[in-house]
C-alpha cells in the first residue's frame, strides 16, 4: 500500500496533499527516518522550532505521526516514536472569551428566516446547526458526505484533518428531521444541475458548498450582533460554553476534535482571569 492510499483512508483530499508534502520533506532531510527513535525526532523538532512558527511545527509533527502509523500498518515498524510528542511551549493567540457568544445568542441563529433562495432554506438551517450543535470547522463542513450521516443512529461522522481528530457526534432531534427533509426533497432538486460528488451540502447550482458560501451565509447575520460573527468564533463560543458548564475536559476535547487537551484547556478561564482580560482590553498598558 502506498502512503498516499493510506492517508486517503482517513483524511480529506486537501489534507492528504498537505500531509504528503510534510512527510516527503521530513524524509528528504532525514534519510534514516524510518529507523528514528524518540531522541532522534526531538533533535529534529528542536531544529524546526528555531526556524518555523509553533503552528507550522505542530503541523509537521502531525504529519510525522501519520508517517510512522503508516510504517506500522505496513509492517515496517512496531512502534510510533512520535506518538507521545506534545509541544508544551507552542503558545498560540489566547481565546478572547469576552468576545464570544452566549448559548442564547447562538440559539437565535437557528431561528428560521425567509431566504432569498427558498430551496436553500433547509440547507442553511442545517449548516448553522452543524456550527452550533457540533461546533464543526468550515473545512469539516465542506467535506461532509451523504455517507457520513446516519439518521437511524442519529450520528454524523467527521473525518480527520491536519488539526482535528476523526470523531462520531450525535445529532439533535431537530437536525434529524431537517436532514431527512433536505436529503429526500431539497437536495434531490439541487443535485440535478451538476455532479454533486456525494457531498451533503450543495449550492444553488448543485455543486458542493464552499468556504466562501459558508462565510457569506454567516455574514448575513452580522447585523444582528455587535460582536464580530464568524464560523471560527461560533465554534469557539460553543466549546467555551461547554466548559463553562463544567463538562469534562476530555469529553469536550473529543467533541471538538482537538488533538491535544492543551488546546481545549485554553478555552477555560477563571473569573479573575476574565476580569483581568476585560480590564486590559479597555485599559491596555503600553
Amino acid at each position: 500500500m502506498k502512503i498516499e492510499d493510506y492517508l486517503k483512508q482517513g483524511l480529506m483530499p486537501s489534507s492528504v496533499q498537505s500531509y504528503l508534502y510534510e512527510i516527503n520533506k521530513y524524509k528528504k532531510h532525514n534519510k534514516k527516518a524510518d529507523r528514528y527513535n524518540y531522541q532522534n525526532l526531538m533533535q529534529y523538532i528542536e531544529i524546526l522550532q528555531k526556524q518555523y512558527s509553533a503552528g507550522n511545527v505542530k503541523k509537521t509533527i502531525a504529519s510525522i505521526k501519520k508517517y510512522y502509523d503508516y510504517l506500522i500498518e505496513t509492517g515496517k515498524r512496531k512502534d510510533n516514536p512520535a506518538r507521545s510528542i506534545r509541544l508544551r511551549n507552542a503558545k498560540e493567540n489566547p481565546i478572547q472569551l469576552q468576545d464570544l457568544f452566549t448559548p442564547k445568542e447562538l440559539q437565535n441563529l437557528l431561528k428560521p428566516r425567509k431566504e432569498r433562495y427558498p430551496l436553500l432554506a433547509k440547507r442553511n438551517q442545517i449548516l448553522l446547526s452543524l456550527l452550533i450543535h457540533q461546533a464543526l470547522r468550515v473545512g469539516e463542513i465542506e467535506h461532509i458526505k451523504l455517507s457520513d450521516i446516519d439518521l437511524e443512529k442519529a450520528t454524523i461522522q467527521i473525518k480527520e484533518t491536519g488539526i482535528t481528530n476523526e470523531r462520531s457526534l450525535s445529532l439533535k432531534a431537530e437536525q434529524i428531521l431537517l436532514l431527512y427533509q433536505y436529503i429526500n426533497q431539497d437536495r434531490n432538486s439541487l443535485k440535478t444541475f451538476r455532479n454533486n460528488q456525494n457531498a451533503l451540502l450543495l449550492g444553488k447550482l448543485g455543486t458542493p458548498i464552499t468556504k466562501d458560501d459558508i462565510d457569506y451565509l454567516i455574514s448575513t447575520y452580522q447585523k444582528e450582533f455587535k460582536k464580530k460573527l464568524t464560523a471560527t468564533r461560533i465554534r469557539q463560543s460553543v466549546i467555551a460554553n461547554l466548559l463553562a458548564k463544567n463538562n469534562d475536559l476530555r469529553t469536550v476535547q473529543y467533541f471538538a476534535g482537538h488533538k491535544s487537551p492543551d488546546t481545549t484547556e485554553k478555552y477555560k478561564e477563571t473569573g479573575l482571569n476574565a476580569l483581568k482580560t476585560a480590564v486590559e482590553k479597555l485599559h491596555p498598558i503600553k
